[in-house]
């Protein structure tokens, strides 16, 4: 079997993506505030973003001959991003922290992809891996932008990952 650990770590991605985008749509449904009606819609193309690139990770796993997961349970079971309960109880900079925690975490599963994927000399999923990451990072710069902080993408601030 070839890739495994790039096939491994495209299933991970698999179902944080799909757990992010729902994290990304609680967001989406449950702000209040000031800044609602530029944000609102920001939060849709955050969200078409994660589902394009949910698609494109799910279709080169599929290439390397992997299988997705692709049930509720499988993201479930599977995603290293905690569940929450939807409230209107969050201040808007407090559901941005929220989205920046996400975002880290999801670059620091893309740097694990870019690490196994090199190592197995897998290198178009490794530029995938790349290009993400760097979306990912520019997510987080401007959410930090937006919380008055500076991006801190660098290796103290990476999320633990699974």
């Amino acid at each position: 079997m070839k890739f495994e650990q790039t096939k491994e770590v495209l299933n991970q991605l698999v179902a944080d993506l799909s757990q992010f985008s729902v994290v990304i749509h609680q967001t989406h449904w449950y702000m209040r505030g000031p800044e609602f009606l530029t944000l609102h819609p920001k939060m849709d193309e955050f969200m078409d973003q994660i589902n394009d690139q949910l698609d494109v990770i799910s279709e080169r796993l599929i290439t390397l001959d992997g299988a997705p997961y692709s049930t509720l349970q499988e993201f479930a079971d599977h995603t290293g991003i905690a569940d929450e309960i939807g409230t209107y109880d969050r201040t808007i900079p407090e559901r941005m922290e929220k989205l920046v925690e996400g975002y880290r975490y999801l670059a620091g599963i893309y740097e694990k992809g870019i690490e196994a994927a090199g190592a197995e000399g897998e290198n178009v999923t490794e530029d995938i891996f790349i290009g993400f990451k760097g979306d990912i990072e520019k997510n987080i710069w401007m959410l930090q932008a937006k919380l008055g902080q500076a991006p801190g993408i660098d290796a103290g601030a990476r999320a633990k990952v699974r």
